[in-house]
């Protein structure tokens, strides 16, 4: 824990330094964050969750159990970022919460491999999508992929203004497409729909439907990005609100409208059978030219997702910068085009190593990005405690909202991140990712340590 007053020093030192300023409204709010967590997953998940889930009720009700899950978790985040709006999202919750040190590891686990490993994975499903309309040879992807972030770096720089008119158009055309695909899975022919009891592929017992849950927790993961752009929604703490409760329905509705329509179109089956999901319903309502639909709409999920997490991303190396006085120098924010500009360039410098590094090794580069889900879960895990430590630690300062039925809600959303971290660290040991979390970690406290060792020396030196 921080000395008393240390972490609040910290906040307002950011505050004064920082330049966000309020210029977005709840739709540019609300299709970033939907932009994040509607991607090209959605096409592969709906086949796992079945999987596991065992007939078709089963399966339904997981999705929409996700869908409240989400909600309850995003209430608790209403309270956290319209009472602490910040460019740094959940770097300020901890920050305030836990003080500079944990606040700096979570920083440094999502600038260096988090949020920028998200890029880069996006960034070669991109690529693939490119290279097969136009290959380059074996390295087209990662080429593709490379020119992905430049060109989205390049368009962030330009301004929050043109970012997020780019996102409201990607944002528009991906829910649509993901919709069209779900309004022709509801055209198919009804013969193609099997009943619960013909194709079982799971026993469904505790274990497979807590494992099915994780996937559809997968799936809308991503929606706590909107505490990010807090500090720059108009409206306050009330827009922050209606941001994150529209955002979890459209979300909700998305993926319910196309898990339904894709079951109405395969049957169970198939749908838990099928590779893409997606594709195999596009593919029987309009041949192969559905095929090559979905290809453009992965393509454009991509994009989406990229530039949303590219947007939010580069205000967590903005926050850490301004905290930090060694670190000032990355700090900077162009109040003109109300952009952290070295958040970018940093960010898009760690994405491109990556992607360099995947195209050389491969394999590696998958393993090291799918399994920092320990590491993701425990950071979201100690946000959802901040909230009762900050409730405890501050009562003082005006809450615009309050999360209905406290402590309950917030019990549940904790319990969720808990059980999450446990399934992500069971499964990270039976392929040994678990070192994987461990060297980023250990990372971290070297450079942690270096900082604080520089900026006493500096205090000392006056």
């Amino acid at each position: 824990m921080a000395p008393p007053g240390e972490a609040e020093d910290v906040i307002q030192n950011s505050a004064r330094s920082a330049a966000p300023r309020p210029t977005l409204s709840v739709f540019d709010a609300v299709m970033i964050t939907v932009g994040i967590v509607i991607g090209a997953g959605i096409f592969q998940t709906p086949a796992m969750v079945a999987q596991f889930a065992g007939d078709p009720t089963r399966m339904l009700a997981l999705w929409i159990a996700g869908g409240v899950l989400t909600m309850i978790g995003a209430l608790c985040y209403a309270e956290l970022a319209s009472t602490y709006p910040n460019a740094g999202g959940d770097y300020g919750f901890l920050t305030r919460a836990y003080g500079r040190s944990v606040s700096f590891m979570f920083a440094w686990a999502r600038s260096t491999v988090i949020v920028t490993g998200s890029i880069a994975l996006l960034a070669f499903i991109l690529g693939e999508a490119l290279a097969r309309v136009a290959n380059l040879g074996p390295l087209s992807s990662a080429f593709y992929a490379v020119l992905a972030v430049l060109v989205l770096t390049a368009i962030n720089l330009a301004g929050l203004r043109t970012s997020s008119r780019l996102q409201n158009l990607l944002g528009v055309v991906e829910i649509g497409g993901v919709l069209l695909i779900a309004a022709l899975g509801f055209l198919a022919e009804t013969s193609a729909v099997t009943h619960p009891h013909e194709h079982q592929t799971a026993s469904a017992d505790s274990g497979a439907l807590g494992l099915a849950m994780v996937f559809v927790l997968l799936a809308y993961g991503g929606w706590n990005e909107a505490a990010y752009v807090s500090a720059e929604v108009r409206g306050g703490g009330r827009a922050v609100l209606r941001t994150l409760v529209l955002s979890i329905a459209i979300i909700s509705a998305v993926y319910i409208a196309f898990v339904a329509g894709a079951l109405h179109a395969l049957g169970f089956a198939e749908l838990a059978a099928s590779p893409s999901v997606g594709v195999d319903v596009a593919r029987n309502a309009l041949g192969d030219f559905g095929a090559q639909l979905i290809a453009m709409l992965v393509a454009v999920a991509a994009l989406t997702s990229m530039n949303s997490t590219m947007l939010v991303g580069a205000r967590t190396n903005y926050a850490l910068a301004s905290d930090w006085r060694a670190l000032r120098v990355f700090s900077g924010w162009r109040d003109d085009r109300n952009t952290p500009v070295a958040g970018f360039i940093v960010q898009s410098v760690i994405a491109i190593a990556l992607i360099i590094f995947g195209a050389v090794e491969k394999n590696g580069f998958a393993t090291m990005v799918e399994f920092t889900a320990p590491v993701f879960w425990f950071f979201f895990l100690l946000s959802g405690v901040a909230l009762f430590v900050l409730r405890t630690k501050d009562p003082s300062t005006p809450r615009v909202f309050r999360v209905p039925l406290y402590p309950l809600t917030p019990l549940i959303f904790v319990a969720m991140c808990a059980y999450l971290l446990y399934s992500s660290v069971s499964y990270a040991r039976s392929e040994h990712a678990v070192y994987i979390s461990i060297l980023v970690s250990a990372s971290g406290v070297i450079a942690l340590g270096a900082l604080q060792l520089r900026e006493r020396r500096q205090g000392a030196r006056g």
